[in-house]
């Protein structure tokens, strides 16, 4: 049974078959697993590791741009762009857009953070720091733009780097009230996210 996924794209997961405009799309089972996948995820990001682990079955220790390799073969068959239904979010993964216009996004916070350090591991390993995450228990995900995360996370770990010696970085979590609270420990130097439980960021 087909089921509309995006405008003139339709899905049978039974069947593992695609169609657009009413006519069969031949994809790869690889390019089907992606098409699969992040459908099912729809306006959250999906990090590479995580894609890998289910779509190829098998962990990588590294991507070596396989997921790129075939998502770029499947957007050529169904004629979508680099960034529209499905859009890369440099060094973390993909998020598959249902909508044109979309405020929030679930975010798995501990599949971001070990993705946005793997992205950042060279800087890391430069300035002799060991990453840890700690997060709390009972907070699996959080509702934040990734892009808006990345960017301040990216900042904050500019800031802290230059005068960081070595040692460890640790990344921990807080819920109160009101925000969610993610924290950037290099040393006893500690930065902190306050992020919102309710409204835009």
């Amino acid at each position: 049974m087909y089921l509309t996924i995006i405008d003139h794209i339709e899905i049978d997961r039974e069947q593992r078959s695609v169609r657009k405009d009413g006519q069969a799309i031949h994809l790869t089972g690889l390019e089907y697993g992606l098409l699969d996948y992040l459908s099912a995820h729809a306006n959250r990001i999906c990090p590479r590791e995580e894609i890998l682990d289910h779509v190829w079955g098998t962990r990588f220790q590294y991507d070596t741009g396989t997921i790129d390799v075939h998502l770029n073969a499947l957007r050529r068959k169904l004629g979508w762009t680099n960034k529209e239904p499905i859009e890369t979010i440099r060094g973390i993964g993909f998020i598959f857009h249902i909508e044109q216009k979309v405020t929030h996004y679930t975010i798995d916070l501990q599949a971001f953070l070990t993705e946005w350090l793997r992205s950042h591991d060279t800087e890391i390993n430069a300035s002799g720091l060991v990453a840890q995450i700690h997060l709390t228990p009972f907070v699996n995900e959080i509702t934040i733009e990734p892009k808006a995360l990345q960017q301040l996370l990216d900042s904050v770990l500019t800031a802290l780097l230059p005068s960081a010696q070595p040692g460890v970085l640790r990344l921990t979590s807080q819920l109160t009230m009101h925000h969610f609270i993610l924290s950037l420990d290099v040393n006893g130097t500690i930065n902190e996210l306050r992020i919102p439980i309710y409204g835009d960021f």
